[in-house]
């Protein structure tokens, strides 16, 4: 089970690991919370996951990037 999780975690952005270790929750019941809100709410979070995956990678970017300021 535990290599499934791991495969399913390095395919996905990890917008919900992130957003646990952040908030103080593990990332399994908030990877379950967002499913049951996307059932709720006719998936309308889906917008918002895709949002902070783009900016998650947007943020990575730019740290490798750019390490110092005097990298200029």
């Amino acid at each position: 089970m535990r290599r499934v999780t791991d495969f399913i975690e390095k395919q996905s952005f990890g917008v919900c690991t992130a957003l646990g270790n952040r908030l103080g929750f593990s990332s399994s019941s908030m990877r379950l919370s967002f499913v049951y809100a996307s059932f709720f709410t006719f998936g309308s979070p889906i917008v918002l996951y895709f949002a902070l995956a783009f900016w998650m990678n947007v943020r990575r970017a730019l740290r490798q990037q750019r390490s110092t300021v005097w990298d200029l």
